[in-house]
């Protein structure tokens, strides 16, 4: 038996029992789903508008923002420390947006999110204030990473978000690395951010909050000074490894039903030498739709990461994801326009055949039943 299949049974022994408690939680407070709405109806616009996240700079939303979303034109935005002076204050923009969208003709929840993964990547003062290094190293990982799930969950919920954009499932292969020098890896060890990570996603999405796996297939071997938001990143990794440890933590994860799943926009040439990950369809439907089964919904990296420079304007990037199998554009360089720019070369694309019209509505279908479900 191999050390990782040893490493899990000792770790699952202990997470099977308290995953039964935090899903009887989540059957408490989730309850029942309603039927997803449809797609037909739409205009293009807003058809396109369903797979697109917007940002925003400051503390108010603009009114351009709000226009989008009470015309149907945005399925979500996505929120920054810039954005967010006080727990009130956040709490008002939200129920201010959610107001809009009541006013729409798209009968769905937004999806309104952030970064809370702990540590020091945390948009909102709150829980988790443990890293995932910090869970991983504690006294009883476990039981840390059920309390940063639960405590993530309850801090979104707190102000009205339903999208947390964690955990983070990358295992960091050298200390002091790109992932681990910020402490965002539970361990350089598979088994343990297999467990860790599903009892967070678990703990997280019973208090009704969806849990984004990231950044699929890894980013657990990028050297410390390689980062895809500043510039292109290449990781020759084998399919072998990217499979045996990278990717291991992926299938538990889907079967738990983690809700969405965010690809890197790093280079991966054992899979696709010549596109990023969320730009490949050899990775998003081969590799994690096909060869691990996941059915809910792909979520960008930002699409203004340096690592797409040489990808064209916003509009030629987000049209490229879609075309790849991307869901949701994730538009978060604090700009209305770039949301608008994706929106509207998304619509052209879809109107002029330039995206299949049948793949392009099951992604909206699939956006709108993980919406559907949320608060």
């Amino acid at each position: 038996m191999s050390k990782l299949a040893i490493g899990f049974r000792r770790w699952h022994a202990r997470l099977a029992a308290v995953l039964v408690c935090v899903l009887v939680a989540a059957v408490q407070v989730a309850g029942v789903s309603g039927p997803a709405a449809r797609a037909a109806g739409l205009t293009p616009q807003q058809l396109a508008g369903q797979r697109v996240i917007y940002s925003y700079s400051g503390l108010v939303p603009p009114p351009a923002l709000v226009d989008a979303i009470r015309d149907g034109r945005a399925a979500g935005v996505i929120f920054f420390g810039e954005n967010i002076s006080s727990t009130a204050q956040i709490a008002g923009v939200i129920g201010q947006l959610r107001q809009a969208q009541a006013q729409s003709p798209i009968h769905v929840p937004l999806l309104l999110m952030t970064d809370q993964e702990g540590g020091i990547v945390r948009r909102l003062p709150g829980d988790p204030v443990l890293s995932a290094k910090q869970v991983g190293q504690s006294a009883d990982p476990l039981a840390a990473a059920v309390e940063a799930g639960f405590g993530a969950g309850r801090t979104l919920r707190g102000v009205g978000m339903n999208v947390n954009l964690a955990p983070v499932l990358d295992v960091y292969d050298t200390p002091g690395n790109f992932i681990d020098r910020f402490q965002r890896s539970f361990s350089n060890d598979p088994a343990a951010v297999t467990a860790l990570g599903l009892a967070f996603t678990t703990a997280q999405q019973a208090t009704g909050v969806a849990a984004t796996a990231k950044h699929f297939p890894g980013l657990g071997s990028a050297p410390r000074d390689q980062n895809t938001d500043t510039g292109p990143v290449t990781l020759p990794v084998s399919a072998s490894k990217l499979r045996s440890a990278d990717e291991f933590p992926y299938p538990p994860a889907i079967f738990a039903r983690v809700k969405l799943v965010m690809l890197s926009w790093a280079i991966y040439p054992a899979l696709d030498p010549d596109r990023p990950a969320g730009l490949s369809p050899a990775i998003v439907d081969q590799e994690l739709r096909g060869r691990n089964g996941f059915g809910g919904v792909t979520i960008t990296d930002a699409i203004e990461a340096g690592a797409l420079d040489s990808f064209g304007t916003t509009g030629q990037r987000a049209t490229s994801a879609a075309a790849a199998g991307m869901d949701l554009i994730l538009c978060s360089a604090r700009d209305i326009g770039q949301g608008e720019s994706a929106t509207s070369a998304l619509a052209d694309a879809y109107t002029s055949g330039q995206l299949d019209p049948t793949a392009f509505t099951a992604a909206v279908d699939r956006v709108t039943a993980l919406r559907a479900g949320l608060p």
